[in-house]
């Protein structure tokens, strides 16, 4: 090896230290998630219990770097089942109390457990008959011994070298306020439907509750032609609505076949000479269907197995209603 190569290989004392530096504190925060499994039982499921029966929300209460761990609780509730928002400790002894309810159900965020800010929320709780839960990282405190429900989130060592700033702390309240909330999700049967209804402009939640009569094209917009449309007129047809088919139609309005760009070519290779013919002798008969109430991204999985630019949405009785075309389900992002 030479030397420019060593020096390139080597890591400087900077480098090495503050990757040492990094996995210390990915090694702490995760010690800290692993030792709350050791402590769940009884009280967890007691949380669990009073989440589920809660008729209002869950109303999630923190301050400061406890705060910002609560928000994320109370928004990944909300997005799993339970209904739920945060509270500033902070704001709620200047008013914003009165966004609590005798339906709801509180959860208090507090490392220490002694918050003034907190506490002095519970007053007000307990006249409404609002019960608590709390998290705290010391069993003894007063807010622990308070409430009706105490999840015991401490941890041995903060992630800061100073043991100061709230790092493992956090990560473990997180990490127990995740549990929750997937045990609530569990409880409730919480399906991936349900998740989509709590994210419609995600690309799930586009999946999940786009239906085929979202994106099918009908009215004035859908091609058709009888049974005995001649060649010219199909092929106006397909022409004025750019689709590149036509449903093809009997006179009650239920499909008989359809008519591509891909069966005029199949015809022109076959019979050459086509304006004397009808639509009908180059149709694909009892062409792949859907309903139009199905998702659209199970159309989108027919069509692409089936190397279809486009399908008919038909009722029950064969009536055509619309039809969908592979660059309708891009548009709305279904694929």
């Amino acid at each position: 090896m030479t030397s420019s190569e060593s020096r390139l290989t080597a890591k400087s004392p900077i480098e090495s230290a503050t990757l040492a530096s990094a996995r210390q504190t990915l090694d702490l925060e995760a010690q800290s998630i692993l030792a709350l499994k050791s402590r769940l039982g009884t009280e967890f499921v007691q949380a669990v219990e009073l989440m589920l029966a809660c008729r209002g929300r869950v109303i999630v209460c923190g301050l400061g770097k406890t705060g910002h761990i609560g928000r994320k609780i109370a928004a990944t509730l909300a997005s799993t089942g339970t209904p739920s928002f945060f509270l500033h400790a902070a704001e709620a002894v200047h008013g914003d109390i009165g966004m609590i309810s005798a339906q709801d159900l509180l959860m208090a965020l507090s490392y220490s457990g002694s918050g003034q800010e907190i506490l002095s929320i519970l007053p007000a709780a307990r006249r409404l008959g609002v019960k608590v839960i709390a998290l705290t990282g010391n069993a003894q405190s007063e807010l622990a011994r308070l409430v009706e429900v105490h999840l015991d989130v401490g941890v041995a060592q903060e992630a800061c070298p100073l043991n100061l700033a709230p790092t493992s702390s956090t990560t473990a309240s997180l990490a127990m306020g995740d549990a929750l909330a997937v045990a609530c999700l569990q409880s409730r049967g919480f399906g991936p439907e349900d998740f989509a209804r709590s994210h419609p402009g995600g690309a799930l939640g586009r999946k999940l509750l786009t239906r085929v009569a979202d994106v099918m094209r009908s009215g004035s917009a859908l091609p058709t032609v009888t049974a005995t449309a001649t060649m010219s007129e199909a092929l106006d047809e397909m022409s004025r609505k750019g689709m590149g088919m036509t449903a093809v139609l009997d006179l009650q309005g239920k499909v008989l076949g359809i008519f591509t760009d891909g069966d005029l070519r199949r015809l022109i290779e076959r019979e050459g000479d086509i304006r004397r013919l009808t639509v009908t002798a180059g149709m694909t008969p009892n062409p792949r269907r859907i309903r139009a109430d199905a998702l659209a991204v199970d159309a989108a999985l027919i069509m692409d197995n089936h190397r279809l630019n486009h399908m008919l949405v038909c009722e029950d009785d064969g009536v055509l209603s619309g039809a969908v075309h592979m660059h309708d389900l891009m548009a709305a992002k279904v694929i």
